[in-house]
């Protein structure tokens, strides 16, 4: 898969590795495997991951596609699992772990750790486990993987028709008030920055819906939890869209606010519940406790300690 991305005027003057980093979901680590494999290309020369680039240049990153399922690698990779049948795996993903195999991330993923413990569990390799939604690296929470090609085809059949009820809790900056709110925009990646997804007219259509739990703080620093709904599973839907409605994330690298002085070390962003009917179990709901360091920083904003449990009080 080839990246196509056109160098800004601001841009001009950076190294390589650094602007493909900043513009893509790339590492630099993955960069610079790239380039030496002559797989980055400016104006249709590879060039290496020092190379410094000029305005009005356009970059060509060729990604090769992941490794073939066969040689994903089975690793004992602990998974905080809410539940387990013969049909899917529901764990509470935590922050930093990514979902698929990619290049860069050939190992260490969520697939990777669901290998293994079906390995552990039975003796014998398993076949590519289901991926049917996913969440961002950094966003933590409950997510579902299909164990076989019934159950895979059974949650995709379920997601496609909307009928995934998925929930997520979103602290913003910003108060939207009390009213229920909508956004349908749609989405489709920036030419410029292959890291962001943007609203724009010609992009795939996207809904989400909110509501405000609580609210902390002055008007000038104003922090809001919000319940968030999202209906439709794009990439980025959540964090894009309310950065669109004017109450982006609170530590939100790429959509959130100037100056963010939160200190958190990513979004905060939490798949907090997942309806969805299973093979054999039924309509099943999930839950995922908040991640401690979310947990710990809304607490300091004055939320009741119940709330940072299980929502209850706050809701």
């Amino acid at each position: 898969m080839a990246e196509r991305i056109s160098v800004r005027v601001e841009d001009g003057g950076e190294r390589v590795d650094r602007f493909l980093a900043a513009h893509s979901q790339l590492s630099r680590s993955a960069i610079a495997r790239l380039a030496k494999d002559g797989r980055v290309l400016v104006d249709g020369v590879a060039v290496e991951p020092a190379h410094r680039v000029r305005a009005g240049q356009e970059l060509v990153v060729d990604v090769p596609d992941a490794a073939p399922a066969l040689s994903l690698a089975a690793e004992d990779i602990p998974l905080d699992v809410l539940f387990e049948d013969e049909d899917v795996i529901v764990v509470n993903k935590p922050a930093g772990l990514v979902v698929h195999p990619a290049y860069g991330h050939a190992t260490g993923t969520l697939v990777n750790a669901v290998v293994g413990r079906i390995m552990a569990e039975t003796g014998r390799a398993a076949s590519r486990p289901g991926i049917v939604h996913r969440l961002d690296k950094d966003t933590s929470g409950v997510l579902v993987i299909a164990k076989n090609d019934v159950a895979h085809l059974s949650l995709a059949r379920q997601l496609q028709a909307k009928r995934f009820g998925k929930e997520y809790l979103a602290l913003v900056w910003g108060d939207p008030g009390d009213t229920p709110a909508v956004v349908e925009a749609p989405l489709l990646r920036d030419p410029n920055d292959r890291r962001r997804m943007i609203v724009r007219a010609g992009g795939r259509d996207a809904v989400t819906r909110f509501v405000r739990l609580a609210a902390w703080g002055s008007a000038a620093d104003r922090q809001a939890l919000l319940h968030v709904r999202p209906v439709t599973g794009r990439t980025h839907q959540i964090r894009a869209h309310l950065a669109y409605a004017g109450v982006p994330i609170v530590g939100d690298p790429v959509y959130g606010k100037r100056g963010d002085r939160s200190g958190l070390a990513r979004q905060f962003l939490h798949a907090w519940r997942l309806t969805v009917r299973l093979p054999h179990a039924g309509e099943r709901t999930f839950t995922a406790p908040l991640a401690a360091d979310l947990a710990t920083y809304l607490a300091a904003l004055g939320a009741p300690v119940a709330a940072t449990a299980d929502f209850r009080e706050v809701a």
